[in-house]
């Protein structure tokens, strides 16, 4: 990604609340070594902050969003780490994903199935299939329904103005999600409690 300047970086202020309790869970879920592709890495503000603070792995961000992959060059080039390359174009729910996502040791995702078509939840859980390693993970955050149920009131009013955004958008069932998850090869592995009525969930690629 070249001509990256500061004009073309974005700032989207939830990723300042929830970064330090992420990495946190990261830490010590994420496996040693290996390569993990940031789904959906938005603004970049999460890559720059989470790269550096795990030296062994090398973090791949990536959009939709040629926009959105500005941001995230611009905010490597003010916060450059060794492990972080540069943003790739991705469509999760895409049959085939590019060539620098083969092997990988984990996927992640913040803040991405929700406000997306349920075919892009599918589409991650596929790729992820193909693409990890055995034994790779997959690390989704965010707030869910559970049993049909949303865990708090500000989450049924967040789940609200969602649809009213897009009718294809909406807070998901954890009950769809692993489901969509089995049909790829991938098996419940966590389920952690986080601030402000999110979770991090996380799957295992099946040997």
């Amino acid at each position: 990604m070249s001509g990256a300047n500061e004009t073309d970086r974005r700032h989207a202020p939830a990723t300042l609340r929830n970064r330090e309790a992420i990495l946190e869970v990261l830490a010590r879920t994420l496996p040693a070594n290996g390569t993990v592709l940031e789904i959906g890495s938005g603004s970049g503000e999460h890559a720059v902050y989470f790269a550096p603070r795990l030296p062994g792995l090398v973090w791949q961000p990536s959009n939709p969003d040629p926009a959105l992959n500005a941001s995230v060059a611009a905010w490597i080039a003010e916060q450059p780490a060794d492990n972080l390359r540069p943003p790739i174009l991705l469509d999760a729910a895409a049959p085939q994903w590019p060539a620098e996502t083969a092997g990988l040791a984990a996927v992640f995702a913040a803040n991405v199935i929700h406000i997306a078509p349920w075919r892009v939840c599918e589409g991650i859980m596929a790729g992820a299939g193909r693409q990890l390693r055995e034994g790779g993970l997959v690390v989704l955050y965010g707030p869910y329904r559970r049993d049909g149920r949303h865990t708090a009131e500000s989450n049924a009013r967040f789940d609200a103005s969602l649809r009213a955004q897009d009718a294809e958008w909406g807070v998901r069932d954890l009950a769809d999600v692993t489901a969509a998850a089995r049909a790829a090869g991938l098996v419940p592995e966590a389920d952690i409690a986080m601030p402000a009525n999110n979770s991090i969930v996380v799957f295992r690629k099946a040997s």
